[in-house]
């Protein structure tokens, strides 16, 4: 297990470098790949979806997925956005005390809004537009080459992950876009409360 760097460490504002692969990945990148799966596992409060490598000090293209509790965690090695739809999700209004990532669902069809945020930035929330799809080309852990494309949900964590490998934190995406930044705590019952961040 891995020790998730917080901002603003500089790793995380550096673009990484592609991983080197010939087939399978090699030892050190099958330990990097293992270690970061048991690093996403054990996030809770919030339960985490997707981990970058940049995030556990690692400067390579990889991140690693886990889009629902019962989901088996997908790898992504050196992912490139080939195509991504031109309608992006529409941004929220302010978030409830009991938005959470992973109860909130975006389909491409009804636009549904997302909440985003990031294990390396705790407490922290925006809203983010995004494609409802997008076109990958990426290697898995067992070398294989892939070509897909994905919706909703699983389309709004790559997108947030493939930004941590540009060296870019959502929050970079909310100011580009006008949107609204919050800082969460917990009430006196034990829920989540949102703040606007004034910026």
């Amino acid at each position: 297990m891995k020790l998730i760097l917080q901002a603003p460490h500089p790793i995380l504002a550096k673009p990484s470098a592609p991983c080197v692969i010939k087939g399978a990945p090699d030892k050190k990148l099958g330990r990097l790949i293992q270690n970061m799966k048991e690093t996403l596992e054990a996030t809770h409060d919030p339960e985490g979806v997707g981990l970058a490598a940049p995030q556990v000090g690692e400067s390579v293209r990889l991140f690693v997925v886990k889009s629902t509790p019962k989901s088996t965690i997908e790898v992504f090695i050196n992912p490139q956005i080939l195509n991504a739809e031109t309608a992006p999700i529409a941004s929220p209004k302010k978030p409830t005390s009991n938005a959470a990532p992973r109860q909130s669902r975006v389909t491409a069809r009804s636009k549904s809004k997302q909440l985003e945020g990031c294990l390396s930035l705790m407490n922290i929330w925006g809203q983010v537009r995004r494609a409802p799809s997008v076109s990958v080309s990426y290697v898995d852990e067992k070398g294989m080459h892939h070509e897909k494309t994905f919706k909703s949900f699983m389309a709004l964590i790559i997108q947030h992950e493939v930004d941590h490998l540009d060296g870019l934190l959502f929050p970079k995406r909310v100011l580009e876009q006008k949107g609204k930044l919050y800082k969460s705590h917990k009430n006196k019952k034990g829920k989540d409360v949102f703040e606007e961040i004034e910026i």
